[in-house]
């Protein structure tokens, strides 16, 4: 489990604790991709990193420096054009404390052009920077960047990189091997509980940062509330596997066709804000009590998204098959932000329980049996899972607890 740190006990250790971190400032890049992917769910991930090492009292700057073309999730298109990844990334810097302290940097055109901070400025602070934090493993390494050695890197989608290791797979081991430290979201990676051999590589158990304060809600929940979730519906061959004669599945949408008697048998509506588009599996989901809304609103919105989580009951969801069968310990983001707005959720098993939950406000399931009992206990005790699910939510996925975790042992 992470080293949590201990809590300031009386107004005195809290200021004093307060001038230490200002005396150990220190200048953090957080490098990812929410300009060139901007959809709500990637963008309040990488918000509470950024966030979190702010109230840290650290400074922190956001860059994107990729050959990766951006996306515009309101035309539906990817080309080179980064000004609507600069305004997303400005108005973002705006909200959350980070003006005149982004850059987007298209490496994918002659001369390297920037948007927010100059390349000559970039540059300084890669040689400058206490500490690079490499989220999600999306940022590629450039002659400018590699002058740093203090990159760390933060896996969120564990079991593909691992098996790469054990394949051999020169481009991943040289890749993994230029970073300061590696984590992951994968708490069972490196223990007996995980099959995949790690090699001379030392991963280190973290989750995601959630700021509670942001998700946190005092409204009633609606009398019509649901259990909701939002989903990618089938995004098989992009992180697909196979290892040891067996493949392994990154897309959800096996899982949830296992489950998809859930809402008859537990008397539960579940609702599934998702992209399919075949009509007729959309009708098999809606003969088994699912509602099915639209995630484009949402995607764009990320206002919307969190309002959208809020109103739930709860949440209902299954996770990539990948994570299931390898056993990782992996945790979704999205399932925090739903704790920590004090909502329920009830998700599949992959190994996370040794670690928390699996009682009130976060159970798992592993059969079409344990949702029912899971939806049960939560309809008979609201407000003491709708507690739980909060109290959890601040003890393990707490932004400050979770980044001067990773932090401390990266030794920044």
């Amino acid at each position: 489990m992470l080293d949590v740190g201990l809590p300031a006990r009386e107004s005195f250790r809290s200021w004093a604790l307060g001038v230490f971190f200002v005396m150990k400032r220190k200048r953090i890049i957080v490098m990812g991709f929410m300009g060139s992917m901007p959809i709500a769910g990637v963008i309040w991930q990488h918000i509470h990193y950024i966030v979190g090492l702010q109230r840290l009292r650290h400074a922190v700057y956001y860059i994107e420096d990729s050959a990766r073309l951006p996306y515009n999730p309101e035309t539906f298109e990817g080309n080179d054009d980064f000004v609507y990844a600069a305004l997303v990334l400005d108005r973002l810097s705006r909200e959350f404390g980070f003006e005149n302290r982004w850059a987007f940097c298209a490496r994918y055109l002659p001369g390297n052009p920037t948007s927010g901070l100059s390349l000559k400025k970039i540059r300084q602070l890669y040689r400058e920077a206490d500490a690079i934090l490499n989220i999600c493993g999306a940022q590629a390494f450039n002659d400018d960047l590699l002058v740093s050695d203090r990159i760390l890197y933060i896996e969120s989608d564990p079991g593909v990189e691992q098996i790469k290791i054990d394949k051999g797979v020169r481009s991943t081991i040289e890749y993994l091997g230029r970073h300061r430290a590696l984590f992951t979201f994968g708490e069972n990676i490196g223990t007996k509980s995980f099959p995949v051999p790690t090699h001379r590589f030392k991963w280190l158990p973290t989750r995601q940062p959630v700021v509670t304060d942001f998700w946190k809600t005092k409204r009633s929940l609606p009398r019509a509330a649901v259990f909701t979730s939002v989903a990618n519906w089938s995004t098989s061959g992009l992180k697909d596997i196979s290892w040891r004669g067996k493949r392994y599945l990154w897309s959800k949408s096996r899982e949830f066709l296992r489950f998809i008697s859930a809402p008859g048998k537990a008397g539960e509506t579940f609702e599934l804000a998702t992209n399919i588009g075949d009509i007729k599996m959309r009708r098999r989901f809606e003969r088994n009590g699912w509602r099915l809304g639209c995630p484009l609103r949402m995607s764009v919105d990320y206002w919307l998204y969190r309002d959208y989580i809020q109103r739930s009951k709860g949440e209902f969801t299954v996770a990539k098959d990948q994570y299931i069968r390898l056993n990782t310990g992996w945790f979704s983001d999205r399932s925090a932000c739903y704790l920590a707005a004090g909502r329920p959720v009830i998700t599949q098993e992959t190994g996370f329980t040794k670690l928390y939950g699996g009682r009130a406000g976060l159970l798992s399931f592993r059969s079409l049996g344990e949702i029912v009992d899971a939806a049960k206990a939560i309809n008979s005790d609201y407000k003491k899972h709708s507690r739980a699910a909060y109290d959890l939510a601040c003890e393990f996925f707490e932004s400050e607890k979770v980044l001067k975790s990773i932090l401390d042992r990266a030794g920044i």
